[in-house]
């Protein structure tokens, strides 16, 4: 079952910019006043990379390759059910599926998928140089 629901996906050119959302409110429920989410991503042969994430204390964390260039956050005015991945300056190597994961238990902010229990089916990113 599908519990999360990604969006904003598209193809651009390098430089440009895109926003990914993530609507969590199907487990509105379930995280009642505490999540962590993360975005990870999957290119083509490639294993799948945990991208951004935060925390239940609101703290970040980035992987290198994106560092300075995304920006993870969440809506407060949503009660937090929506999470955003806004990503400038794309280039070719971003091009891939992109998921938003949550979980209602949580430790340190991870960038390993393990950590999370629900997921989305993913949106599409392409970067054309």
């Amino acid at each position: 079952q599908v519990y999360l629901k990604e969006s904003g996906g598209g193809s651009v050119q390098a430089g440009e910019s895109l926003r990914l959302s993530c609507d969590t409110s199907a487990l509105r429920d379930t995280f009642k006043d505490q999540r962590c989410m993360a975005w990870f991503r999957r290119a083509p042969g490639k294993e799948r990379e945990g991208v951004a994430a935060v925390g239940t204390d609101g703290s970040m964390r980035y992987a290198d390759s994106v560092k300075g260039r995304f920006t993870i956050s969440k809506d407060n005015d949503r009660n937090n059910l929506y999470l955003y991945l806004q990503m400038n300056s794309l280039k070719p190597e971003d091009t891939a599926m992109y998921y938003c994961a949550a979980d209602a238990i949580c430790g340190p902010t991870s960038l390993l998928g393990e950590d999370y229990k629900y997921w989305g089916q993913g949106t599409q990113v392409t970067v054309s140089a």
